[in-house]
């Protein structure tokens, strides 16, 4: 039997290491040719990686959030059947066996949601991983593993490992639960409909302490927040924008779209920002702080803060300000579910000027976002509420309507803006957005 060493490859320029961020297989598991049995992470991205022969794995280089250098040992694995031509001389051959693998109970155990999310995206029945692999034989001096409770009505539903996790600690099927976008339940959806349905956990029973290891996209996410907050002197200015005519013609838009993709508000905002910016030229800038060199940029590339499984990630709308709302419409759809499915690519996560971040209907009165480092500014739209509000009348008087207003925050280093520049950005961005007439004129 031959063994075959798989080394880190070099998955990115100038990259020295990356991180392990999930495994898909433990020592002892099978793996085919061309199965994915890691995701490793650069500064830059996530990278899923392949094994090139099919056989069981008898090492690992480490668990999930250690780093392995370029050209180490990443994985052995004992060969099963012919070695691809390409890669025969990486196989030892008639060598003496390879050390046996690990007993169950020394092999490293499979982490929480991160070991299953990738497989998940593609079999909903992929969180069943876990029990399946509970189920298999065991050494004689081990006590044999609970069965795994048999599958509900429900097994189809879509959700993370940690949902399902929780749902199970929480005695909620997930079948039950309605989610709010795509299909897929999310913990705001399993927290919504436990606020319904009388409480957070069955009566008596509390919910076990869990600990849990700050790796890969999350752990460069608070290195990111606690570097921008650290080295970033943030303010934020928040302004009141009536957005009822803003409304009356993105439903007129949305009812002649055709076969274009639904126009939310974010598409107008863009477009707005990218108008607006040109006269605030300091608001689309990035900082060099060991430079000491303020680059303010002409085109706009904005970056869209999505929320994913993994974490908050920032795809970027190159050249916002080349596209229509129509192709705005369609990059936004698009970059969300690269960054949802985890495959966004480097150079669509990087070299943003301006950050746009909106929680939807989530987004509450007023926001103080972080901003996006090395950028200087990054605006978040809040949510739209209905209220009555006094309106000129037309005949030098006022009267009382019902509008729809809604409040925009932006977060800028002071280093670079002034909060007179600030607030009069937003004062002109708020002057388009309530003229949106103004949105279709070149």
């Amino acid at each position: 039997m031959a063994t075959f060493t798989f080394t880190m490859p070099d998955i990115g320029e100038g990259i020295a290491e990356a991180e392990i961020v999930a495994w898909h297989k433990a020592v002892g598991d099978r793996v085919e040719e061309d199965e994915e049995f890691v995701d490793m992470m650069t500064d830059k991205a996530t990278v899923p990686l392949e094994s090139p022969v099919t056989g069981t794995i008898t090492q690992i280089a480490g668990e999930e959030g250690e780093m392995v250098s370029i050209g180490a040992m990443l994985v052995v694995i004992e060969v099963e059947g012919e070695v691809p031509e390409d890669i025969a001389e990486q196989v030892e051959g008639d060598s003496p066996a390879p050390a046996p693998a690990p007993a169950a109970s020394d092999a490293p155990a499979p982490k929480d949601e991160d070991v299953t999310r990738r497989i998940e995206t593609e079999n909903p029945d992929a969180s069943d991983a876990d029990d399946a692999r509970a189920a298999d034989p065991k050494p004689a001096d081990l006590p044999a593993p609970t069965p795994a409770p048999a599958p509900t009505s429900h097994a189809k539903v879509l959700a993370s490992p940690a949902v399902r996790k929780r749902a199970k600690e929480l005695g909620v099927d997930l079948g039950d639960v309605k989610p709010a976008e795509d299909g897929r339940v999310r913990h705001g959806d399993l927290d919504s409909f436990l606020s319904y349905s009388g409480g957070y956990a069955p009566a008596g029973r509390a919910r076990e302490d869990e600990q849990r290891k700050v790796i890969g996209m999350r752990r460069r996410i608070a290195e990111n927040m606690a570097a921008s907050k650290r080295n970033i002197p943030h303010f934020s200015y928040v302004e009141e924008v009536d957005v009822t005519d803003l409304e009356v013609l993105r439903g007129q838009l949305n009812s002649n779209r055709g076969d274009r993709p639904k126009l939310t508000m974010l598409p107008l905002l863009i477009a707005a920002i990218c108008k607006t910016v040109p006269d605030f030229p300091m608001i689309n800038a990035r900082y060099d702080d060991e430079g000491g060199v303020v680059t303010r940029h002409g085109a706009v590339h904005l970056g869209m803060a999505a929320q994913t499984d993994a974490g908050l990630m920032v795809p970027v709308i190159r050249d916002a300000q080349s596209r229509n709302l129509w192709q705005l419409a369609k990059e936004i759809v698009r970059l969300a579910e690269a960054a949802r499915d985890g495959k966004a690519t480097s150079e669509e996560l990087q070299g943003g000027t301006l950050t746009v971040t909106s929680l939807g209907p989530l987004g509450g009165v007023a926001t103080t976002p972080v901003i996006n480092r090395p950028e200087v500014a990054i605006i978040g739209p809040n949510r739209i509420i209905e209220r009555p509000m006094y309106v000129a009348d037309g005949q030098g008087g006022e009267r009382i309507e019902k509008r729809k207003l809604m409040n925009i925050s932006i977060s800028c280093d002071h280093r670079v803006v002034d909060g007179y520049d600030a607030a009069s950005f937003v004062q002109a961005l708020k002057q388009l957005l309530e003229a949106p007439a103004l949105l279709l004129v070149d």
